[in-house]
């Protein structure tokens, strides 16, 4: 279990925002880039489950959790160059890990900066393009029709879709701490909005994960209610050096909803004694 208390570092960036990083060091560092509104309270599961050897980073998106947004849009460009300022901030050259969003912006910017990006942890994500399997309706519908709501509202409304059906109802005490934790630094609406369009400007476009030269470890629930998991199985599919797991009855915020089995599956895939993947399945 990793224990002791946190660094936290504040990054400017050009345009003026005040970026957030927390974390402590390891023997390998990686750094996790969160998905749509979400920010640093959706690492914590995992880091408690990962030992000290590993060091997990959580930056949050400008305008998420403690950053400030500052003066450009909010735009896949600028959240890279962001991620690209923390690797920096870090000394350089570390594992990746995204989820859903998080994914996206891990995907460009391995592809934009290969020289910051040692391995990629790819949860809950798609690479987008025309064979995707898009958010399905009844998530999406509900996502547009709670914009607006207050903070808690929106998160009450939504949430629960990013989990396995059932998972907040059956584990009530773990759903209201995060809930609480969200609560903490809520997302502005015009930040979530502006996250969303980067989003589906990705998934227009795709990713050529093809030309990712980095070794690969996907992780995705197979009741993903937001990622449906043919896009898990079709980015595991694209890329050159890839491990896929595919965890049963798991919804989309798969780090969250076990986050001892991917703990398990990063801290082996980061070992200096592992081999690089070729392509695998389990």
């Amino acid at each position: 279990m990793s224990t002791g208390e946190l660094t936290a570092i504040r990054l400017a960036t050009r345009d003026g925002a005040s970026l957030h990083l927390e974390g402590r060091g390891g023997r390998r560092d990686i750094l996790m880039l969160h998905g749509l509104g979400y920010a640093s309270w959706a690492a914590e599961a995992l880091r408690a489950e990962l030992d000290d050897e590993i060091g997990l980073w959580s930056l949050d998106h400008r305008g998420t959790g403690r950053s400030t947004d500052g003066s450009e849009p909010i735009t896949m460009d600028v959240l890279v160059d962001d991620a690209a300022h923390a690797i920096d901030a870090l000394g350089g050259r570390v594992a990746v890990c995204g989820y859903s969003m998080g994914g996206y912006v891990a995907q460009t910017l391995t592809a934009r900066h290969p020289e910051l990006v040692d391995r990629l942890v790819l949860i809950a994500t798609s690479a987008g393009g025309d064979g995707a399997t898009p958010v399905p309706h009844a998530t999406r519908a509900a996502w547009l029709d709670a914009v607006g709501e207050p903070p808690e509202s929106y998160a009450r409304l939504t949430m629960p879709l990013s989990y396995r059906e059932g998972w907040a109802e059956a584990n009530p005490d773990a759903y209201e701490r995060m809930i609480r934790a969200r609560l903490a630094h809520p997302t502005p609406t015009a930040v979530w909005l502006a996250q969303y369009e980067a989003c589906e400007r990705f998934l227009a476009a795709g990713s050529a994960t093809a030309r990712l030269g980095v070794p690969i470890l996907v992780l995705h629930g197979d009741a993903d209610r937001v990622v449906p998991v043919p896009n898990g199985r079709a980015l595991a599919a694209s890329a050159p050096a890839c491990r896929y797991v595919e965890a049963p009855g798991a919804g989309h915020l798969l780090h969250l909803e076990e986050p001892a089995l991917v703990a398990d599956e990063i801290r082996r895939f980061l070992s200096p004694t592992q081999d690089p993947p070729g392509n695998t399945k389990e």
